[in-house]
C-alpha cells in the first residue's frame, strides 16, 4: 500500500489540527505498531528551475523516423521557451510541467540546453515518472486547466515537499489497504484522537437506485447502488485527487473512474461504476453460467467458470464481481448517467476467481483480506458527493441496499489479562483504552468471583478478533512490544531427557562412532515399493495409512517400515558419485490396527470432551520407533594398508550388536527368511524370544530392480520393542593383566556362529572378559557341510595374576560347553 504524508496528515488533522511529524518519524510510527515500511521516497528529490508552462504552438517534425514535436511554451518569461519533445498526449494550451536549464530531475538528471533534431531545446517537457510522482512514462504530465500559471513555481504546484510511504500489509489486516485504516493506526501509535472519514452523512430516499436480486449462492453478504445523473463526460479530474492517485500508483484516467479509484484508496471499499444507459433490465448477483463468457476492462474475453460471482444483465454477465467490471457496461467519453456500486463479496470466492483467471487488481487485493461490510453507503455517498462537485450533475435520492453489516461475537476478558500475559504492570484502563481506539465497543463488567472483565465487541473491519488471545495481542502491540522485558524462564530442576530420548542418543552416537552418516528417512512411502520387493499381498507391511492431503500426489502412504526412504537416499548417494556409502536413520513407522479409521472434525469452539479424546486417541494408529541401516560398497577404504574390504552380511549384524549395546540389552541373531533380504544371508533379531528385527544382504533381485549395488546389506529394528533399560553400571577395573588364548573349533554349517559365542561365554565363566570371532573357514580340512570358527579368548582375573594353566583349564571348560550345546569340537 503506498500512500502520500500529506494524505495521511490531513485525515489526522480532523482530530489533531496542528499535528505534524517528519517522514523518519511516520516511518518509526508505523513501526511501532507492528507494520513493516518497504520503502519510504521522498519527492524532493529536483533542484533547479521547474516551471509550470503553457504550449504555445506545436510544430510536428515529419523528417525523423519517430514523431518529433518542437514546441513553444510560455514559461512566465518575455520569450517562449523552445523545447524538443516526443510525446504525444499533449495539445496546444495544455499546461505542463517544463524543466529549464540547471535543473537536475531525480536520478540525477540534469538538463541543459542542446540542439537536438535540428532544433534548439532549452528545457525538457517533464512525464510523472521523471518528476518522481508515478510509474506512468507513457506520456507527459498535463495539469486541468486553473491549476496554475505560466511561470509559477513547479514544486509548489506538484507538493514536491511531501513523501510516499510505501507498507507490507499482511493478510489479517485488509483494513489497513486504506488511507483510512493506517491513519487510525497511527493514531493509535501517537495517542492522537481520531475522526473516521467514512462518516455517513442522512439522505432522503424515496426509493431503489436500481432492481437488483442477490442470489444466496454468491456469497456477497452485501450489494448496495447509488445513482448519479447529468455529469459532464468531459470533466477533468482535479490536480489534487490525480496526484494523489498518482502517488498511490494509479493512473488517472476520467472523472468518474478516478472518484470510485479515489475512494477506494480512501476508505478502503471497492467501487464500480456502470454506464446506466448501458443497463439493460434487472441486475442479478450470481454464480456464472456454464459456457458464459466476459469481456473485462482490459479487453481480454474470459471463459466463466461456474463458480465465478458475476452481476448480470439482461444481455448476461456485465462484471466479474470483485475484481474487474465488464467492458460491455463501462464508463467512457460519452457517460452522462452513472450507476455506483459498492457490495461486499466472499472473499475466498473472490481469490478463488482471481487466480482462475490469473487476474489480480486493486478491488480484489481488498475483498481477498476481508472489506469492512458497514461502509458500502458511506463509501457510495463519499463517490457521488465527489462525483456531483466534480463533474457537475445530481445525486438521485434513490438508493439500493441489499443485506446487512457483519456482526461478530463479543470476546471477554479479564481487564488485567495483557499484564499478566507481557509481564508488565500497564496502567489502570490501558486495556480498554486501546481496545476503543481501534474501534472496540468495550463495557466493564464483573465476573461471579468478583474479578473485573471487558467485554469486547469487534467492530465491523476486524474479522479477526474472535478470541482473548487477539485482544491481548491488539493491547501489547499498541504498547509497545519493545516495553515487554525477555526474561529466559528458569528450568525446572530434577528434569531432562527422558530414558527413551536418552536410549535414542546413545543408538545415534554409537551408530556415527561406527562409521555410519545419520540421515532422515521419508515419512511417505515411494509408490510401488513393496511391488519391487516382492512382498505377499497379505504382508502387514502392505496395510498402509494414506493422508488425504500428501505432499506428493503419488506418495499419499506413510511409511511402515524406514527401509524404503534410506533405500531412496543409498541411490541418490549412488547417483551422485558416492560409492562406498554407510547410512542409518531413526524415526517413527505407521502401523495400523483394526480401530484406525477416519475421524469426523471435532469442535473448535470448545475443549472436546473425554469421550471425544478417547475417541481420537484410540483411532490413532501405532507409531513405534525404528532404527534403520543401510551400506554398500567397501566397508574398510582400500589404501596402501591393503584392498580394503566390501560390506557383507557380518557388518549389518555389527551394527545390530552395536544398537543393541547402546541399548542396555542382549539380542540374539538366527537365520531366517523375510523379504527383501537374502534368504541365505538374513536374520532375525530376538529379544526374549520375540522378533525385533531383521539384518543381512538383501535379496539381489530386489536390488537389480531397485538399481541398487549388488552385495547392499541392510538392518532394521523397532527400537520401541526393546525395553528402556536406565543404568548406572560402576565399571570393574582388574590391575592384573591378561591372557590371551585362541580356539578354533570346528560344527555343522548350519550352527549359528552366534549360538557357539554363547557357549563358550557360558563356558568361560567369570574369567572369561570377551571373546571375538575372529574367522570362519569351510573346506576339505573340516570336512563336507562343516566350517571352522575361530575365537579370540581374553581372559583375566579379578584377585591375582592368572596363570597358564588356569587360562587353559577355562578355555578348555569353553570348549566343553560349546561341545554338549552344539556339538563342537576342538580343531586340531
Amino acid at each position: 500500500m503506498r500512500v502520500p504524508h500529506s494524505w495521511l496528515t490531513e485525515v489526522l488533522h480532523a482530530g489533531t489540527p496542528d499535528w505534524s511529524v517528519s517522514p523518519d518519524e511516520l516511518d518509526a510510527g508505523f513501526v511501532r505498531v507492528g507494520f513493516e515500511v518497504e520503502e519510504l521516497v521522498s519527492l524532493d528529490n529536483v533542484t533547479g528551475p521547474l516551471v509550470v508552462g503553457r504550449v504555445e504552438s506545436i510544430e510536428e517534425l515529419t523528417e525523423f523516423k519517430k514523431p518529433i514535436r518542437f514546441c513553444l511554451v510560455n514559461v512566465g518569461a518575455d520569450e517562449p521557451q523552445e523545447i524538443v519533445c516526443g510525446a504525444r498526449n499533449f495539445a496546444e494550451g495544455d499546461l505542463i510541467v517544463a524543466a529549464l536549464p540547471g535543473s537536475v530531475l531525480p536520478g540525477g538528471f540534469a538538463i541543459a540546453s542542446r540542439k537536438t533534431y535540428g532544433r534548439n531545446s532549452n528545457g525538457m517537457i517533464c512525464s510523472t515518472l521523471e518528476l518522481g510522482l508515478g510509474r506512468d512514462h507513457s506520456g507527459i504530465l498535463v495539469l486541468p486547466e486553473g491549476t496554475a500559471q505560466p511561470g509559477d513555481d513547479a514544486k509548489v504546484v506538484l507538493g514536491l515537499d511531501d513523501s510516499v510511504i510505501e507498507l507490507n500489509v499482511t493478510p489479517d489486516r485488509g483494513y489497513a489497504f486504506s488511507v483510512r485504516g493506517l491513519a487510525r493506526e497511527l493514531a493509535c501509535s501517537f495517542d492522537l484522537p481520531y475522526v473516521d472519514p467514512a462518516r455517513t452523512m442522512p439522505t432522503e430516499v424515496t426509493g431503489d437506485a436500481w432492481p437488483v436480486t442477490v442470489e444466496p449462492e454468491s456469497g456477497a453478504s452485501r450489494f448496495a447502488l447509488r445513482k448519479v445523473v447529468g455529469i459532464d463526460p468531459a470533466a477533468v479530474t482535479p490536480w489534487w485527487m490525480q496526484r494523489r492517485l498518482l502517488l498511490a500508483g494509479v493512473r488517472p484516467i476520467s472523472a468518474a473512474v478516478d472518484v470510485t479509484n479515489y475512494v477506494l484508496h480512501e476508505l478502503g471499499q471497492p467501487l464500480h461504476a456502470f454506464d446506466a444507459s448501458k443497463l439493460d433490465g434487472h441486475l442479478v448477483v450470481r454464480r456464472a453460467n456454464a459456457g458464459e463468457t466476459l469481456t473485462t476492462l482490459d479487453g481480454v474475453e474470459r471463459s466463466l467458470d461456474a463458480e465465478d460471482v458475476v452481476i448480470a444483465d439482461g444481455t448476461g454477465a456485465i462484471s466479474l464481481a470483485g475484481v474487474m467490471g465488464g467492458a460491455s457496461t463501462e464508463v467512457d467519453d460519452s457517460t452522462s448517467d452513472v450507476v455506483l456500486e459498492a457490495a461486499s463479496f466472499d472473499p475466498l470466492a473472490v481469490f478463488r476467481t482471481g487466480r482462475r483467471h490469473k487476474l489480480s487488481s486493486e478491488a480484489s487485493k481488498r475483498f481477498e483480506r476481508t472489506v469492512d461490510s458497514a461502509l458500502p453507503v458511506a463509501a457510495l455517498d463519499r463517490a457521488a458527493q465527489l462525483l456531483v462537485e466534480i463533474a457537475g450533475g445530481r445525486i438521485e435520492p434513490v438508493l439500493t441496499d441489499i443485506g446487512e453489516a457483519a456482526r461478530f461475537p463479543s470476546v471477554t476478558m479479564d481487564f488485567d489479562l495483557p499484564d499478566r500475559i507481557a509481564g508488565v504492570q500497564y496502567p489502570d484502563g490501558t486495556a480498554a483504552r486501546r481496545l476503543a481506539q481501534i474501534g472496540c465497543t468495550v463495557e466493564v463488567d464483573v465476573d461471579g468471583g468478583g474479578h473485573g472483565q471487558l467485554v469486547v465487541d469487534p467492530p465491523s473491519w476486524r474479522p479477526d478478533l474472535v478470541q482473548r488471545a487477539d485482544l491481548v495481542e491488539e493491547v501489547l502491540r499498541l504498547e509497545g512490544l519493545e516495553k515487554i522485558p525477555s526474561i529466559l524462564p528458569s528450568a525446572p530442576g530434577g528434569r531432562g531427557l527422558t530414558a527413551e530420548q536418552k536410549r535414542r542418543r546413545a543408538v545415534g552416537k554409537a551408530l556415527a562412532f561406527a562409521g555410519y552418516v545419520e540421515v532422515l528417512p521419508p515419512v511417505f512411502l515411494p509408490k510401488g515399493i513393496f511391488d519391487t520387493w516382492g512382498l505377499d499381498a497379505d504382508d502387514p507391511r502392505r496395510a498402509t495409512t494414506s493422508v488425504l492431503n500428501p505432499l506428493e500426489a503419488d506418495r499419499p502412504d506413510l511409511a511402515t517400515t524406514v527401509l524404503p526412504g534410506l533405500l531412496e537416499m543409498l541411490n541418490r548417494n549412488i547417483a551422485r558419485g558416492q560409492r562406498d556409502v554407510s547410512l542409518f536413520g531413526i524415526a517413527q513407522v505407521v502401523l495400523r490396527h483394526d480401530a484406525t479409521a477416519a475421524v469426523d472434525a471435532l469442535p473448535v469452539d470448545r475443549r472436546p470432551t473425554d469421550d471425544q479424546i478417547a475417541m481420537l486417541r484410540g483411532s490413532l494408529p501405532a507409531q513405534p520407533v525404528h532404527v534403520g541401516v543401510v551400506l554398500a560398497g567397501q566397508r574398510e577404504p582400500s589404501g596402501p594398508w591393503g584392498p580394503g574390504r566390501a560390506a557383507e552380511a557380518a557388518d549389518a549384524f555389527a551394527a545390530v550388536r552395536t544398537v543393541a549395546a547402546a541399548s542396555g540389552v542382549h539380542v540374539d541373531l538366527r537365520a531366517a527368511q523375510h523379504l527383501p533380504w537374502h534368504p541365505g544371508r538374513c536374520a532375525e533379531v530376538l529379544l526374549d524370544g520375540e522378533v525385533v528385527g531383521h539384518a543381512g544382504e538383501l535379496h539381489p533381485a530386489v536390488l537389480e530392480r531397485a538399481g541398487l549395488p549388488p552385495r547392499t546389506c541392510a538392518v532394521e529394528l523397532s527400537l520401541s520393542a526393546l525395553p528402556v533399560v536406565e543404568s548406572l553400571p560402576a565399571p570393574e577395573v582388574s590391575p592384573y593383566p591378561a591372557v590371551l588364548q585362541d580356539v578354533a573349533v570346528v560344527v555343522d554349517a548350519s550352527v549359528p556362529a552366534a549360538s557357539v559365542e554363547a557357549a563358550l561365554t557360558i563356558g568361560g565363566g567369570e574369567l572369561l572378559e570377551s571373546i571375538r570371532l575372529f574367522d570362519v573357514y569351510e573346506g576339505e580340512q573340516v570336512g563336507e557341510g562343516r566350517k571352522s570358527l575361530a575365537f579370540a579368548l581374553r581372559f583375566r582375573g579379578s584377585d591375582g595374576t592368572l596363570t597358564e594353566d588356569q587360562a587353559t583349564a577355562a578355555r578348555d571348560a569353553a570348549v566343553a560347553a560349546a561341545s554338549t550345546a552344539v556339538g563342537a569340537q576342538l580343531r586340531s
